[in-house]
């Protein structure tokens, strides 16, 4: 572990908090776009902590420790924007139509808070006193310590790798960022699209989208993931599509309408039963060692109190633990009345508010502790998060049903306002327990952190509303009303409102869902058949979510992977492996960066201008605009890893 620093040395600093907040609005824009666009969120830690060596490297003074604060802030904020998984099924479900700032930031505020708040009294008993590997949070100390000239066996770190990984992330960003404005243009299509016949009445689709962040994000997944992916898409578009379009004809519809018609209202519902299957199954699989890693660093902590420098050891004060606890339920607890006032639940208000509350507390608190585990096991973004949001919007749903009675519309909102604010809790504490980590292995100190994480917390959710508002107004959500051609995916967002339609409305597509949870079982045996064959493994959730998302989202995702697995093999074999691999995912990170906020931009310019392509140069049907667009995404690809390839040569 790190030497304690002296006490002169710029920790909690202004300009690191400001540098924080500004990157913060960056990738957290980022990553609202990439996540209602293909069910993904990035981590934001290892990027914002090269932004941030080399902005602040400009200033006198600036150690590793203000670095780690400008990271734990971004990240704070980056995580927080999963709240997207939940909060857009008010928009589908009909309820809203875009995201009233106070209610949406009053919720991300104080769920957000509130998991920062939970896992402080679990610092020392998963961080400190812990064997847990927590492989992001180790990652992203790393190269801090590159950034500062150090290593871990003492010798000194090449100080270009804080330019380079800068250059990378740069690099990638411009890259992804062309080829969406060119897109834009028109010159070049974004998406690859052609119905076809399978059989009679049968058909189906081929779909890809020319997107470089969906690309990066396979980079950064890894290739079992997006294996999984194309197995889901094989099933989903290869069988299930062609079965269903035949077995359910209809003869008044044209052929792609029809092939999207039974994606959406059928396969979707397969695809919906196996994640269910898959989520369960990977927290049944999490759950003993979750507890049991509980239990003993618990009493592990509890032998070892008061060892610790007290420096590096020290939470915020239990009063303000306390107190900011306290303020966060008085908070929910006003959003949650005013919410359930004004969807017309008069009396109830007060009955469904006072139900919540324990919910938010008592199940928050318990998530705060699986998903901090669960991060620190296997990493924040490993961590089966969506699987929280799933389970949470049904014993939700449920509670909403015992204590309450009414129309299905208002207690189906009420109940998807109260997950967002434990959907909050969860993704922060599924994140800040690394940054802990990433804080121990430098030498911070904790309850500075967790002040860097509560400004991180507000920044994301001043955004994020806003941030929603842009992209619901330009291109709507999938299965929302009066949605678009251009709609965004929304995956989880649209999962959840269904589910929580289908629980308080008894309508859900049993069948369909079913035979999901059929496949869901076959998913979950065949990757541990692979586990005990020592194979690669095709992790269930991957697979059903690649039959629940559009092709176009997953196939980009899959090609991804194929070619980072393929450019790590190579990196490898480099003169310095951990800076060539570290080189791709930055490279990765700055593709999503890039086009994700573009896709904000762009979304600006169609609402300011009411026009769908606002910087169309050539019509919609231009001819070239299929083999340019080709062209211009393989080149950027090879540019880009020939780029890195060739670093990777040069560097000793």
């Amino acid at each position: 572990m790190t030497e304690p620093l002296s006490r002169g040395v710029a920790e909690l600093t202004f300009r690191g908090l400001f540098l924080g907040v500004l990157i913060t609005f960056v990738f957290t824009a980022a990553n609202v776009y990439l996540g209602l666009k293909v069910g993904l969120t990035f981590a934001s830690s290892i990027p914002a902590a090269v932004i941030s060596m080399a902005a602040l490297s400009v200033f006198r003074g600036s150690s590793i420790l203000e670095n780690n604060i400008v990271q734990t802030v971004a990240s704070a904020a980056g995580t927080l924007s999963s709240i997207i998984f939940v909060l857009p099924g008010l928009v589908i479900v009909g309820w809203w139509t875009g995201f009233p700032f106070w209610t949406s930031f009053l919720v991300c505020v104080a769920g957000g808070v509130l998991g920062v708040l939970f896992t402080i009294p679990l610092r020392r008993a998963l961080v400190t006193h812990s064997d847990l590997p927590y492989p992001e949070g180790v990652a992203a100390a790393e190269v801090l310590k590159v950034g500062a000239g150090q290593r871990d066996d003492g010798t000194e770190a090449d100080p270009s790798e804080a330019r380079e990984g800068l250059l990378a992330v740069v690099a990638g960003s411009i890259a992804s960022l062309a080829m969406v404005a060119v897109a834009a243009t028109q010159v070049a299509v974004g998406e690859f699209q052609r119905f076809f016949h399978t059989s009679k009445n049968g058909g189906t689709t081929f779909d890809f989208s020319f997107s470089l962040a969906l690309m990066g994000a396979g980079h950064l997944v890894g290739l079992s993931v997006g294996l999984a992916g194309l197995l889901g898409i094989i099933i989903g578009w290869g069988v299930a599509v062609p079965w269903l379009t035949q077995a359910m004809p209809n003869q008044s519809q044209a052929l792609d309408v029809h092939v999207i018609d039974i994606w959406k209202n059928q396969v979707r519902f397969i695809g919906a039963g196996a994640i269910a299957v898959a989520a369960i199954w990977t927290l049944i699989k999490l759950a003993r060692p979750v507890v049991s890693g509980l239990v003993s660093t618990l009493a592990s902590a509890r032998a070892k109190i008061g060892v610790s420098d007290d420096r590096k050891d020290r939470d915020l004060s239990s009063g303000w633990v306390v107190g900011l606890t306290v303020a966060c339920l008085v908070l929910a607890a006003v959003v949650l009345w005013k919410f359930a006032i004004g969807a017309g639940l008069g009396r109830q208000a007060i009955v469904l508010t006072v139900a919540s509350l324990p919910f938010v507390l008592v199940v928050g608190f318990l998530i705060a502790a699986v998903c901090g585990y669960m991060a620190g096991l296997i990493g924040s973004s490993n961590s089966p998060i969506s699987s929280v949001g799933i389970l949470t919007i049904v014993s939700c749903s449920a509670l909403v049903l015992v204590v309450a009675a009414g129309p299905t519309a208002p207690l189906v909102a009420f109940a998807l306002i109260v997950t967002a604010v434990v959907f909050a809790v969860a993704t922060i504490s599924n994140d800040n327990l690394q940054d802990l980590k990433t804080g121990q292995l430098v030498g911070a100190a904790p309850w500075r952190q967790q002040v860097a994480l509560l400004i991180g917390v507000v920044a994301g959710a001043a955004v994020i509303p806003l941030v929603l508002n842009l992209l619901g107004q330009a291109y709507g959500f999938a299965g929302a009303p009066h949605a678009t051609a251009k709609a965004l995916a929304a995956p989880q967002a649209t999962l959840i409102s269904a589910l929580a339609q289908g629980v308080i409305g008894h309508s859900l597509n049993w069948k369909m869902i079913g035979i999901g949870v059929l496949a869901g079982i076959g998913m979950v045996v065949l990757d541990e058949m692979l586990g005990a064959m020592k194979r690669l493994r095709l992790p269930p959730l991957a697979i059903a979510i690649g039959i629940y998302l559009p092709m176009s989202a997953t196939l980009p995702l899959t090609i991804g992977a194929i070619v980072g697995s393929w450019y790590n093999r190579r990196a490898k074999r480099a003169r310095n492996p951990q800076r060539a691999e570290r080189l791709g995912t930055l490279v990765a990170s700055g593709m999503i960066v890039g086009e994700s906020l573009f896709g904000v931009v762009l979304s600006g310019l169609i609402v300011a201008t009411s026009k769908d392509a606002p910087l169309a140069i050539v019509p919609a049907d231009f001819a070239w605009a299929n083999p340019i667009a080709i062209v211009l995404f393989v080149t950027l690809v090879a540019g880009l890893y020939g780029w890195m390839l060739r670093r990777n040569a040069a560097t000793t």
